[in-house]
């Protein structure tokens, strides 16, 4: 797939990667006008459905948007709110050297302070990268 950009996009591999299925309720926070747009339709392709921002119910993933102009921490939290116990959060930041980067340091200092810790990650696409976020075992 080749994106805007005219380079080849990963985002087709990325979504292989997120460990999506059909039929999935993935909530997407943090949208702006800089996500990866085919990445955004191959995630809808595989979940065979849109992206919801308001739900209802618990959601099974929350694809977060984090770039460097906000709290990681909080956005983190945020995330928490509609994910169902088993769920999962992906936090999609943009790749080193491009606008809104995200250092390691404050993913990690913000992922431990809402209680979460980082675990994979996935080269999902030309700009951005994803972290998939779990919450503690020390959790109660």
């Amino acid at each position: 797939m080749v994106g805007k950009s005219g380079r080849a996009s990963a985002s087709v591999g990325g979504v292989e990667q997120l460990k999506l299925e059909q039929g999935d309720v993935v909530q997407e926070l943090g949208w702006d006008e800089d996500v990866d747009e085919d990445l955004r339709a191959s995630i809808m392709d595989a979940i065979d459905g849109d992206l919801v921002e308001d739900v209802v119910e618990a959601v099974d993933t929350v694809l977060l948007w984090q770039r460097n102009d906000t709290d990681v921490a909080d956005s983190l939290v945020d995330a928490l709110v509609d994910l169902s116990d088993d769920g999962q959060i992906w936090l999609l930041t943009p790749k080193i050297g491009r606008p809104g980067y995200v250092t390691p340091t404050d993913l990690s200092e913000g992922a431990e302070v809402a209680g979460l810790a980082l675990t994979s990650g996935a080269d999902v696409s030309a700009d951005w990268q994803a972290r998939k976020v779990v919450r503690t075992h020390s959790r109660h």
